[in-house]
């Protein structure tokens, strides 16, 4: 069919000779144009569609998200609906097409998992201020790098001595405006100012971030987005590594993870995975000593090999020095010539939750284990907390969930009539379906339900652990398996690309004993079974299975500026999918 004269460029190459290639995929019968697609190609394609996913759905088990799902029956007429949550979940809006009162629903749910203080509470002519200890959240539209963005964003301006105040002269300006003839909008504008640190204290209102070597990149990439400054940054070039090689270092740990100063890049991790908490108070210390506010990232069910950082032992383990050095709590000063201040902590502690924030508060019930992984508010020092929803829960698509307390928000950057609500969370429009999921979903198990949950997917990790030893034995090689404690990940020698694609296995490239090694992992959320399990190690059992894995010249790259200052690298494999 000719193509009418419409205002468009035409391709420079035919994208099905660019593009990746897909089994079972035309890309020609996906091709879109100006003028309606027949009705046989677009059946054709949609076929296609279906028969791919299913397959790869049925065989997925190398990344955390769960595929057993069945939400289609009761939600799926909305599809038909905009819903759209834009604003703050605890006001309702204008824009009355939401499902804010069920997000409530959710985030109440979830404050009590957590331990929260709940209901959400703003109550500011309250006598009683004890409503600043209730919990504030909403549920993000991206995933827990959302959440993890939201709440480094929240802990740099809580730390820098960020303060947002209502401008009173906003009406003012706009009668005064409107005088020339032409209408002005009364928006209540908000005030952006930041406190000035004394001369005695230069390093007050400058945050130092600390986060482990096992970190999801979300985390990494959110300093860079944020112009958050890493313990490295500061530290390497300018003062002595307060860690000592080995004594300091969890063992094994490789002299070559140091810098040219002798300082990590990241805080170690043990080889489970974990933040090494030794390391990790020297290295607060150090600048906690020198007056530097404190940003800790934990992480709960690492990315690669689903680790657990013990939160509740690391905080109590830094509380004294954050003490001894004037940050547990502190003045911070915005209107000197006004005695205008604020008291706040001096450290703010993060709590990537992607996976673990979802199933390990019903293990934890499962196990009644005095040595269990606290994590939740708890821990009175704790500030914010970050989820995925579509990872042990499963969803559609990425969702989760961000909460903090009252009294550690600062004021939205914009409070607009247009919506009827504070513009307090990061997305502007968001995705009001994924409070849907998630209401759905716990409407319909209770706690015993998800204790089962979390105990058949911890037993399906230790079958596979032993399904994998097993077929160690039976090749005769070292098949490199590794099992963090609780984790659902388990990895193993990287196997060939036919098996990677089946099984929609993630790769990660390690060094051990100057060996480098391609390693994949499995995840064991509940949409894995005992044969899906079975396929993959009798697939692994094939000849070709795991092919030889040479070694590879490395790249060293050219210095362009002889002396560029190494940042903070943001690691673009290996710590993947949120």
């Amino acid at each position: 069919m000719a193509v009418q004269n419409y205002q468009l460029t035409m391709p420079t190459k035919d994208p099905d000779d660019v593009y990746p290639k897909v089994p079972g995929i035309n890309y020609d019968d996906f091709k879109l144009s100006p003028e309606r697609m027949p009705e046989e190609q677009r059946r054709r394609a949609l076929r296609q569609l279906y028969e791919y996913e299913t397959v790869q759905k049925d065989n997925f088990m190398g990344y955390q998200s769960n595929q057993k799902l069945d939400f289609k029956d009761d939600l799926s007429i909305y599809l038909n609906y905009h819903i759209n949550n834009i604003g703050d979940p605890f006001v309702s809006g204008n824009d009355t097409l939401n499902t804010k009162f069920v997000e409530r629903a959710v985030l109440d749910y979830f404050a009590a998992l957590w331990n929260a203080k709940w209901p959400h509470e703003y109550s500011p002519d309250s006598a009683d201020k004890d409503w600043r200890n209730s919990y504030w959240g909403y549920i993000v539209s991206m995933g827990c790098t959302e959440g993890n963005i939201y709440g480094l964003w929240n802990a740099r301006d809580y730390l820098s001595g960020k303060f947002i105040l209502e401008d009173p002269y906003a009406e003012e300006q706009a009668r005064l405006a409107s005088m020339d003839g032409r209408p002005a909008a009364v928006e209540p504008r908000l005030l952006y100012y930041q406190a000035k640190a004394p001369e005695n204290e230069s390093n007050k209102y400058t945050p130092i971030a600390f986060y482990s070597q096992d970190t999801h990149y979300s985390i990494i990439k959110a300093m860079r987005v944020l112009s958050i400054t890493t313990f490295n940054e500061e530290g390497s070039g300018k003062f002595d590594c307060p860690l000592t090689y080995p004594d300091d270092y969890p063992p094994d740990y490789s002299l070559y993870y140091l810098d040219e100063n002798g300082w990590p890049l990241e805080v170690p991790s043990d080889n489970s995975g974990c933040i090494y908490i030794p390391a990790l108070k020297k290295l607060v210390e150090a600048f906690a000593k020198q007056g530097y506010p404190i940003i800790v990232n934990f992480n709960y069910g690492t990315t690669f090999k689903g680790a657990f950082d013990n939160v509740a032992f690391a905080v109590r383990e830094l509380v004294p020095i954050l003490q001894q050095y004037g940050l547990y709590e502190r003045e911070v000063e915005y209107d000197p010539e006004h005695k205008k201040s604020d008291t706040r902590t001096g450290y703010w502690f993060h709590v990537d939750g992607a996976l673990g924030a979802a199933y390990m508060p019903f293990l934890e019930m499962a196990e009644k284990s005095e040595d269990f992984p606290v994590f939740d508010f708890r821990i009175k020092e704790l500030q914010s907390i970050a989820m995925s929803g579509h990872k042990w829960i499963g969803a559609p698509w990425p969702c989760g969930i961000y909460m903090t307390k009252v009294k550690y928000q600062l004021l939205p950057l914009d409070n607009p009539i247009y919506i009827g609500a504070p513009d307090s969370t990061f997305a502007g429009s968001r995705n009001g379906f994924s409070p849907l999921i998630l209401w759905d979903y716990f409407s319909r198990y209770s706690y015993q339900d998800l204790i089962n949950k979390a105990l058949y997917t911890e037993k399906m990790a230790r079958y596979a652990l032993d399904r994998l030893k097993e077929l160690e034995k039976q090749v005769g090689k070292d098949l490199w398996v590794e099992y963090s404690p609780r984790s659902l990940a388990l990895r193993f020698k990287q196997p060939n690309a036919s098996i990677i694609f089946k099984y929609s296995l993630s790769r990660e490239v390690l060094y051990v004993n100057n060996e480098r090694r391609g390693y994949s992992h499995i995840y064991l959320m509940e949409s894995v079974t005992p044969k899906l399990v079975n396929d993959l190690v009798t697939d692994l059992k094939a000849p070709d299975a795991f092919p030889d894995q040479p070694g590879i010249q490395l790249n060293q790259g050219e210095v362009i500026v002889p002396d560029a200052k190494r940042g903070v690298f943001i690691p673009q494999s290996g710590r993947g999918f949120r």
